[in-house]
Parts: structure tokens; C-alpha cells; sequence
């Protein structure tokens, strides 16, 4: 038997395997766990060269997964100003405007995360921060990644005089005299506007993804689910393993936009299984909806103004043909899915694709609002649930005041982010930030679960409590279930022989504290590999 490379010990160790509890130390061989058990257990696999992690009080759990970030796209989405939970609209106005008058010759205000909320009496309308930027241009992208505000002149700048036609739902918005408004909806008109835009240097962008990965292992996040595979990804990736190990182990999932023909489907299936040694293209991502925010979610009947009606594919029917694609290929597939008609539409396609459907681990992302059949539809055909409740708990609000709630209606509203009812219904369950969509730390997103409100205001009424997940069912999120959802349960998830050694170590018991002392809840250190990240 070849001896351990490290033994870790721990007071507790919490390997969300069955067969395996009481633990308090194991082995580390080559990267993978080869014993688990107490100390006496484990010492026969010491050797003169073995290492000891010994975190004496501190506990032990596997390496907590974000199943839904953009960690490259995201740097993108979250360049500029910070405008997250930020209001009214005259104080976004003044904070624009003060740094439009600090910009050089050729630079554009760049801002993310705006609230919907604060055009609620005005409407989108990107004209209404031109007084306050005059011709420096502006792009001010929404909360939700899926739409923004620009001025005239950033309308200047990317040529757009009017409307413009897309192969899919985008939209550049136009007012009665064809003038377009300055909102812009979905990726396409995105990238229109945004192809305009400064452009990052590439050394920049590989110091701010190493800082990122840096700060998500700091939290105690061993691994993430990107659900992109943007331009630069891999040359962004490799340029950081040029420079040591990454701290954070990657699983890209390509883009499959709507209208994709077959030359692009052969191009996405090819990537899989390319990489470097701890990032690779496994899985697609696609879209069949927007958000329920800027109108453009697929609802089973309208929004309160007419909106949340359409899929992001012109021809839905084009969507089922490129999932079908994939699926009897055994790649597997997560499906962006917000409106209950949109959820319903990819749960039928998933079970139209019969025996193939088998092959390989689906899911739906998001999941915002959907009725008990849909929630009983996922159990039946094993379709994996990845949510982000937080953005229930941030964006919307008690008393069904805010956006996503008047849109909806009350009976809709009151379906939202239906966690413990798929839990319940014995769904899997994987948890998620959709970062930069809503901040990464995965202590404050358990404990938002838990609690269905910010766990930094508890002056907040929580949305749909009855929603709550248990602590041992958060920390599932993050484990467990997020490695079952992305069909990788085989080699992480619990801590258990013959997985990856990706662990984090935190300071005290997570399962034994309130949720509101979960995001003070000190993360020691995370390990990939057996291998402290930081």
C-alpha cells in the first residue's frame, strides 16, 4: 500500500456520507481520499514522507461548490461602480454624473447591478441620466445581467439610430417615434452596445480573475460551476496555471444561444473534456427565457403589462432539437429557466428525449416561479433544481411590492423560489450565487436559504418562510447535491474513499450554529487536492 502524501485530523468531520460518520481524520493519496475514520484508523497509512494537517478544534466538511457562477463573463458584467441595492433614481443620477466628470478623453461610465426598482414610476429609460453624463457615453447594466440602461451617447457610439432586428428575443427598446430609449434587453443588443465599450488589457483580466478565485477559496468555495465558456475563458485559466495551481477547480459549461446552428452544436461538443489540471469543459448551458424583472421570462400567461410572455427562442421548437443534441450524446445539460412556462417547456423537452435523457446528469437553473405540478414534474424525471434563493431574499420583498412581485401577481409571486417544496418532493437541490448577479460567500447564501431574507437585515420580513431550508439541507446544497446535479457525485460531494480531497475547514460546526452567525462562521482554510489553497 503506498503511504498517505498528508493525514488530516480535525475535532469533527462532517463527510455527508452515510456509511461513513464519526469521523476525525483521513488520508490523502495523489489528490484522492484513501481512508476515512478515526485517528488509529488512518495511522497505517503514514509514511516517512506524509504530512499532517492537524486543525485540532475546527471542523471538517467537503469542499462547498457554487453551482451557477460567471467567473469570466462576470468581470465583464461586474466592471465600474458598484450601484447593487442603491436608490432612489436621483442618487444613481448623482453618482453617475460624478463620475462622468471625473472621466479622461474616451472613457465611458461603466456601472453594474442597478435596480429595476428605481424606474418604477418613470419607466426604462436611459435618456433620463443624459443631463447628468452629457456626451461621455454610459452603460449601467441591471441587476439581473440580462439588460441595461446607456445614454445617447453610448447609443452614439455603438451606431444604433433605431430599432434593430436579432435572431432571437433581444431588444433594443424604441419609444412611439422609433428613437431608441437606451434600454437594452438580452445578449444580443448587449453586445452590440457593449462591443463599443474600452476593452480591459488581458494582464488585467488575469490579475482580477486570480484575486476573485483568491477570494472565493477565502470563503471556503473548493469549486464552481461556470455556466459560460466565454472568449478568453480558457486562455484567462491558463494563463493563471502558468502561474501556479488555481485555488478554485473550474467546470466551464459553454453557451448554447438561441438559433445555434448545427456546425456551432458539433463546435460546443467537441470542447468537452478539454481543460488544464484544475479547469474543463463539461456540459452547455442554455437559455430558454430572460427575467421576469425586464419583462422578457416565459410565463403561461402574461405579466401584469403584457410582458413575461415569450421564450428566448424565436422557434422553441429550434431549443428542443439542440437539447435533444446534446442530450443523446450524454453531455450534460443546464437549462436557464425562470417563468413556470419556460421550466414546464424544458421539462418536457428532457422528457420527450426518453432513454437518452439517462445518459448524462440535466438541470434547470433558476426556477423562479412554477406550480405544484411542475414541482412534482421535476421528481419524476430526475431533473436537477440549481437555485439561487438569495435573489428572492434580495430582490423581492414581503409585502409584494417590489418589481418581480407586481408583475407577477399574487398567486404567481407566492410560488416563488420553491426550495423546500422540491426538497420535500425529494428533488435535487443545488445552490448557487449566479455571481456577480448576487455577491458569492456561501455562508451568507446558506443562511439566506434558512432564513428567506438578507441575513445582514434582520428588520426584514422574510418572503415565503414556509420555503426555508434546514442548515444540514443548505450545506447539502453546496455538497452533496451540487455534485449530483452536475452528474459528479462519483468523484465529489461527500467526503468519502476514492474522491477528490477538496475540503473546507471551518473554525466551528456550521450545523450547530443559528443562520445568522453562519456568515461569521470562519473558514480556516480550503484544500484541493489535500492541498491548502491559501
Amino acid at each position: 500500500m503506498k503511504a498517505a502524501d498528508a493525514v488530516v485530523f480535525a475535532q469533527r468531520i462532517h463527510t455527508l456520507d452515510p456509511q461513513t460518520t464519526g469521523a476525525t481524520a483521513l488520508a490523502v493519496t495523489d489528490g484522492r481520499i484513501t481512508a476515512v475514520g478515526t485517528p488509529q484508523d488512518i495511522e497505517r497509512h503514514r509514511g516517512p514522507g506524509t504530512r499532517t494537517l492537524d486543525y485540532r478544534n475546527a471542523t471538517i466538511v467537503p469542499g462547498l461548490n457554487d453551482s451557477h457562477t460567471h467567473v469570466v463573463f462576470g468581470l465583464e458584467l461586474a466592471r465600474g461602480i458598484q450601484l447593487t441595492d442603491l436608490g432612489p433614481l436621483t442618487e444613481v443620477q448623482r453618482i453617475v454624473g460624478d463620475a462622468a466628470r471625473k472621466t479622461k478623453p474616451g472613457d465611458w461610465v461603466i456601472a453594474w447591478g442597478l435596480d429595476p426598482n428605481i424606474f418604477n414610476s418613470t419607466g426604462f429609460n436611459g435618456r433620463l441620466f443624459d443631463d447628468a453624463t452629457e456626451d461621455v457615453p454610459m452603460f449601467l447594466r441591471m441587476r439581473d445581467g440580462h439588460s441595461a440602461i446607456v445614454n445617447s451617447a453610448a447609443l452614439a457610439a455603438a451606431g444604433i439610430t433605431g430599432p434593430v432586428e436579432f435572431p432571437d428575443e433581444s431588444l433594443i427598446d424604441v419609444d412611439d417615434d422609433g428613437r431608441p430609449t437606451g434600454y437594452i434587453v438580452e445578449f444580443s443588443a448587449l453586445d452590440l452596445v457593449g462591443k463599443a465599450i474600452p476593452q480591459e488589457p488581458f494582464a488585467v483580466r488575469v490579475e482580477r480573475l486570480g484575486t476573485l478565485l483568491h477570494e472565493m477559496a477565502g470563503v471556503g468555495i473548493a469549486s464552481t460551476h461556470v455556466l459560460d465558456f466565454v472568449d478568453g475563458s480558457a486562455e484567462l485559466a491558463t494563463a493563471l496555471e502558468t502561474k501556479g495551481e488555481l485555488p478554485v477547480r473550474l467546470r466551464f459549461s459553454p453557451m448554447v444561444n438561441a438559433g445555434a446552428g448545427l456546425a456551432e452544436l458539433e463546435r460546443i461538443a467537441d470542447l468537452q473534456g478539454t481543460g488544464g489540471r484544475r479547469w474543463r469543459v463539461e456540459g452547455v448551458k442554455f437559455f430558454i427565457d430572460g427575467t421576469i424583472d425586464n419583462g422578457s421570462a416565459w410565463l403561461e400567461e402574461p405579466d401584469i403589462y403584457g410582458e413575461n410572455n415569450e421564450s428566448v427562442w424565436t422557434d422553441p421548437g429550434d431549443f428542443q432539437k439542440a437539447l435533444r443534441f446534446f442530450v443523446e450524446r450524454g453531455i450534460p445539460t443546464a437549462t436557464h429557466a425562470i417563468g413556470d412556462q419556460g421550466v414546464r417547456y424544458v421539462l418536457d423537452a428532457l422528457a420527450a428525449a426518453g432513454p437518452d435523457r439517462c445518459k448524462a446528469a440535466h438541470r434547470i437553473e433558476h426556477i423562479e416561479t412554477i406550480p405544484d405540478d411542475v414541482v412534482e414534474r421535476f421528481a419524476e424525471l430526475g431533473v436537477a433544481a440549481s437555485m439561487q434563493p438569495i435573489h428572492g431574499t434580495h430582490h423581492t420583498r414581503a409585502d409584494r411590492s417590489d418589481n418581480w412581485s407586481v408583475r407577477l401577481g399574487e398567486e404567481r409571486a407566492s410560488r416563488g423560489w420553491r426550495c423546500r417544496d422540491l426538497r420535500e418532493a425529494g428533488v435535487t437541490l443545488a445552490l448557487g450565487s449566479d455571481w456577480p448577479i448576487t455577491p458569492y460567500d456561501p455562508r451568507a447564501m446558506m443562511a439566506d436559504s434558512i432564513l428567506r431574507r438578507p441575513v445582514e437585515h434582520p428588520e426584514t420580513q422574510p418572503v415565503q418562510p414556509e420555503q426555508a431550508l434546514t442548515v444540514l439541507m443548505a450545506l447539502e446544497g453546496y455538497t452533496t447535491h451540487a455534485a449530483a446535479a452536475a452528474g459528479l457525485q462519483s468523484d465529489a460531494g461527500s467526503i468519502s474513499v476514492g474522491k477528490r480531497a477538496d475540503l473546507t475547514v471551518f473554525e466551528c460546526d456550521p450545523l450547530s450554529l443559528d443562520p445568522e452567525e453562519l456568515p461569521r462562521a470562519r473558514v480556516i482554510t480550503t484544500l484541493l487536492d489535500g492541498l491548502p489553497t491559501h
